[in-house]
């Protein structure tokens, strides 16, 4: 086969697996992020918890990459730590809208015209209301905490994937391969089990990789507010909250941690964006 034959097949195999810079960039972030979660040990070169007053406020440099806080721990310690847990939050949280957003869902597409109106209406009025707001909200009734800052995210993003999932089950409730399950006599429940709820799982995955971003954001929003995590615990949030009294002296300790959420949605968001072209 000659060059120039080579040259006009090579592009059909190439297309398929062609990944983008930026979305290789973005998982190798997630990547190390998952890393840290996991074994913080590896990556950490400090104990993130230990305290050296002779130390504190160093600003980055040799002995300290990314600097140390008023109370002489190591940020970049402090940081991978907090990845750990900022990770948790966003996972957690996105699991309880995610699931909750599925079963009204499901319910609004499949229990009957009367019961999807009803839905529909409550969805429009939270949906109405931002995320953050409705967390906001949440917590005033719950109290503050890393649970209950979880659980409010999770409960503030549940009307979007409903909405979202809602006009998708819509479609596939309509679809030929539906009808034609009804037409061979299969029941309801083994319908949905079968031919519905597969068929969300590609929507589901993207709309989840998409979450923990956002998740992670209102959770570090709501410790910045103090009413999720608390200092010392490493988190994300925490960290940038107990970081601004020092903004002017020490602006390491704001900077790090927000570059930290920053850099997390953006990853999270080219992944989703992936997914979803992959779809």
């Amino acid at each position: 086969m000659s060059e120039l034959e080579l040259r006009a097949v090579r592009p059909r195999g190439a297309s398929f697996v062609r990944i983008h810079p930026g979305e290789a960039l973005a998982a190798l972030f997630v990547a190390l992020l998952l890393l840290a979660a996991v074994a913080p040990g590896l990556l950490a070169p400090a104990d993130p918890l230990v305290v050296a007053p002779r130390d504190a406020f160093t600003p980055p440099g040799a002995a300290h990459l990314l600097g140390t806080d008023e109370s002489g721990r190591d940020l970049l310690s402090r940081l991978i730590a907090g990845a750990g847990a900022s990770l948790l939050i966003g996972v957690s949280a996105t699991a309880i809208g995610l699931v909750l957003g599925a079963v009204l869902g499901v319910v609004a597409a499949f229990g009957g015209r009367f019961i999807d109106g009803v839905i529909g209406r409550v969805l429009e009025v939270l949906f109405a209301f931002p995320a953050l707001l409705l967390a906001l909200l949440v917590i005033v009734v719950t109290g503050p905490g890393v649970v209950p800052a979880t659980i409010a995210v999770g409960l503030s993003t549940a009307p979007g994937y409903a909405r979202i999932l809602r006009t998708q089950l819509l479609g596939i409730r309509d679809s030929g391969y539906v009808e034609a399950a009804r037409v061979l006599g299969h029941s309801p429940a083994r319908i949905l089990v079968r031919n519905v709820l597969p068929n969300t799982f590609g929507p589901l995955a993207v709309l989840a990789t998409l979450g923990v971003g956002q998740a992670i954001v209102w959770a570090s929003a709501l410790s910045y507010l103090g009413l999720g995590a608390e200092p010392p615990a490493p988190e994300w949030g925490a960290m940038l909250s107990a970081g601004r009294t020092y903004l002017a002296s020490a602006w390491w300790l704001t900077v790090f941690p927000g570059l930290a959420i920053v850099l997390t949605t953006i990853a999270t968001t080219v992944l989703g964006g992936r997914l979803r072209g992959v779809r």
